[in-house]
């Protein structure tokens, strides 16, 4: 797209003030940080901002609004149907399904719409009730362009019938009519009624003809002097030739027939036959097409497009396609007289009608504070194959810029995001790295939210997220001190390092307590120990127990000595490693070998004549070396014994 023909708006922050201070701002994904510095643009002055605040301005506001929330979960579910439309249909089946979905989606709008206006006439306060009128006039434009864009862009109507489904969407978006007709039909005499000749007037302007034959029947009734030309009127209206949606007539026949019929309404027009009734006269005038009498009722007609519409089908009411922007251009000109400029509704409208596509979906993008309407009118009207040759300089084409564009307002709201996951995989070119940048900055408020993220990021094997929410959800679990949950994460995470650091705590707190937490865990590691050797370390010294505990003293004690003399267990560790071998050394048989033995011997003497040499120290830390003198000794002691036990049995059983 090109890029905007005027300025942007101003954004006028409170408080704020820009030409005396300087400002800093930082951008995220979905809003910007602004703030005033302490730096003047002034030399000399006090380096003390006057606005202490941080301000966060949010470029899609319209996500955070309930109703609107609405039209985003629900346009989802559609936005979704319309990509798994089979591309092998073809035709009229292809395009039938193509119209269900845009109506659908007008449907949606129009739904937020009508619930938008009873929000607005219940609102208490003022400014929100004007505020939520605004949102209902905005809807309205939308559906307005919408239903127009599938007339011209979807159902891409011929001749004759594109007449029919432009009065239908005139008669659905000017729809004071109805109300109008309650309050003259409900009145005593209705011929009476103030604002009667504005109903039939109103009827005649939007083709509903047999309405207006219907509502001058009771002015026949009840003025018998005007009964006879009531009648004519009413024959011409019932006479003029229009082409219904179940008639075979050709366009060549049915504008003859326009033709005799106009020709007929000329006559009487001459023949001053509806001279005596100026309001049956003005009828006239406006049946024949007349311009000056159809811009006599600007007030009725309250729009250019209606008139457009009115004009086309008094006077080619089988106009083609291709002429519409002609018609549309001079119904413009000639509505507004010169008196004003073209509203920026009214520019789209007429870039619609000159079958301008693309000048449509940037105006859109100007007008509307969000990327909805644009991003889901481009995919349907891509899926039309009305877009495939226009693609921007930056690499991907014009859908995907604006689906990408809504899908990243939809992760500045807390649950919406979720919604913008699949807006982001039904971007061929640019999808998965923006969605891979966005699911980084999702916050992970709760373990429930996380685990939603980790499982979109698993399903479509985004390897470096999953480790990267692992990760934080580890660093979670640390900091509350819930090992088992840490551990879990890590070895999901398959980070080593923080698999290691987490086995660590572990091991420092069965030092510290003398049991382990999480059993369920360590006892069913399996394949994941050999993540890290402090994590194979933890599962096989937690196995060392389980064995020990059934008694299995041999096994229990082979796995001792593996992980010592293997060096897979921490140095810091050895002494807990040989205090648990005491009570396999004191058993009444002989557990370790005399080789065994040795090995612990080697371990032990290893381990003290290591020990660092320590200056003065206080009272505690000459308890905890007496505790480890103790221990040293003890060992010793048991060793030694155990070493003439096993020398004796073994020697024994080689003798016998």
């Amino acid at each position: 797209m090109e890029e905007l023909d005027g300025e942007p708006a101003v954004t006028v922050i409170p408080g704020v003030n820009s030409k005396k201070n300087q400002m800093c701002f930082d951008w995220g994904p979905g809003e910007m940080l602004v703030c005033e510095t302490s730096f003047s643009k002034k030399e000399k002055s006090e380096m003390v901002p006057s606005c202490p605040f941080i301000y966060i301005i949010r470029k899609d506001v319209d996500v955070y609004s309930q109703i609107l929330r609405k039209l985003f979960n629900e346009s989802h579910g559609i936005f979704l149907g319309l990509q798994r439309i089979d591309e092998e249909l073809t035709g009229k089946s292809r395009k039938s399904q193509l119209v269900r979905v845009s109506k659908n989606y007008r449907s949606v709008i129009r739904a937020c719409m009508e619930e938008m206006h009873q929000v607005a006439i219940a609102a208490k306060d003022p400014a929100s009730g004007r505020q939520f009128s605004s949102q209902v006039s905005i809807l309205s434009a939308m559906e307005l362009i919408w239903n127009l864009c599938e007339i011209l862009f979807i159902e891409v109507a011929p001749a004759g019938h594109l007449l029919l489904h432009l009065l239908d969407w005139v008669r659905l978006h000017v729809c004071e009519v109805d109300s109008l007709s309650a309050d003259v039909l409900g009145s005593e005499n209705p011929s009476n009624h103030d604002s009667f000749w504005n109903l039939v007037t109103i009827l005649v302007l939007q083709g509903r003809l047999d309405e207006a034959r219907q509502m001058l029947s009771k002015e026949a009734d009840a003025s018998p002097a005007s009964a006879g030309i009531c009648r004519i009127m009413g024959d011409l209206m019932r006479t003029m030739p229009i082409l219904s949606p179940g008639n075979t007539q050709t366009l060549t026949e049915l504008e003859l027939k326009w033709q005799h019929w106009h020709e007929e309404c000329e006559r009487y027009l001459q023949d001053s036959t509806f001279a005596t009734n100026p309001h049956l006269e003005s009828l006239l005038k406006i049946m024949l097409g007349d311009e000056a009498a159809l811009l006599e009722q600007k007030e009725l007609l309250s729009n250019w497009y209606h008139f457009l519409v009115t004009r086309l089908l008094y006077s080619n009411p089988i106009v083609k396609p291709i002429d519409l922007h002609y018609y549309a251009q001079s119904s413009l000109d000639l509505f507004l007289g010169g008196e004003s400029s073209p509203e920026p509704l009214d520019n789209i409208l007429l870039a619609a009608f000159e079958f301008d596509i693309h000048q449509v979906i940037k105006e859109c993008s100007i007008a509307l504070s969000n990327w909805w309407f644009v991003a889901h009118l481009t995919d349907l009207l891509d899926h039309c194959k009305l877009l495939q040759s226009h693609n921007l300089y930056f690499g991907s084409n014009m859908r995907e810029f604006l689906l990408l564009e809504y899908a990243s307002g939809l992760f500045a709201h807390p649950s919406l995001w979720q919604l913008g996951v699949d807006y982001f995989d039904y971007c061929p070119k640019l999808g998965r790295v923006s969605l891979e940048l966005h699911m980084e900055r999702i916050p992970l408020n709760t373990e429930q939210k996380a685990l939603k993220v980790l499982r979109i990021c698993e399903q479509r094997q985004m390897t470096e997220q999953v480790r990267s929410i692992c990760k934080i959800l580890a660093m979670k679990a640390v900091r509350n001190n819930r090992l088992g949950s840490a551990l879990s994460w890590s070895i999901r995470a398959k980070d080593a390092a923080f698999a290691t650091l987490v086995s660590d705590r572990f091991l420092r707190d069965y030092c510290e307590r003398g049991c382990f937490s999480d059993l369920d865990l360590i006892d069913n590691l399996g394949p994941a120990m050999m993540l890290s050797d402090r994590l194979t370390f933890l599962g096989k010294y937690r196995e060392f127990h389980r064995m020990y505990g059934e008694k299995r003293f041999a096994d229990a004690a082979s796995l001792l000595l593996s992980l010592m003399t293997s060096r897979i267990a921490p140095r810091s560790f050895w002494m807990t490693l040989l205090t648990d071998a005491l009570p396999l050394l004191e058993q009444k048989q002989v557990i370790f070998s005399a080789e065994q033995t040795y090995e612990l011997m080697r371990c032990l003497e290893d381990l003290t004549s290591r020990r660092p040499v320590r200056g003065e120290s206080d009272i505690q830390q000459l308890q905890d070396e007496d505790i480890e003198t103790t221990k040293v000794e003890m060992l010793r002691l048991a060793l030694a014994r155990n070493l003439a036990r096993a020398i004796i049995r073994e020697g024994s059983l080689e003798g016998s």
